[in-house]
């Protein structure tokens, strides 16, 4: 068992966005975000299932040719090979991306 405690986590930089791989295993892998406001993640594809968790803060998030205004406790699901990024907007915005191989 592993316990991540999100908050002590977080960590901002004013000039890109912090990005730490919380774990990294074959069948799932989990990122940790945190963006300033104005920092973005542009969209781009990958061939994997995709869940984007806003952890905290509010952002803009791009899914295919949407965007969804998301704040905290926000789940995005993703399908593989979709465009998708997300965009903080007037506050920070922490995000916790979950990947798992496509069967």
């Amino acid at each position: 068992m592993e316990i991540l405690d999100l908050k002590k986590l977080e960590k901002f930089y004013p000039d890109k966005i912090f990005r730490e791989m919380l774990s990294d295993k074959p069948e799932m892998r989990i990122a940790l975000m945190c963006l300033e406001p104005g920092q973005k993640l542009a969209p781009h594809k990958a061939p994997l299932r995709l869940l984007m968790y806003c952890v905290s803060g509010k952002g803009i998030f791009t899914v295919g040719d949407e965007e969804i205004e998301a704040n905290e406790k926000t789940c995005i699901l993703c399908d593989p090979m979709v465009p998708h990024g997300f965009r903080a907007t007037d506050e920070r915005l922490v995000v916790m991306a979950v990947v798992t191989p496509v069967d």
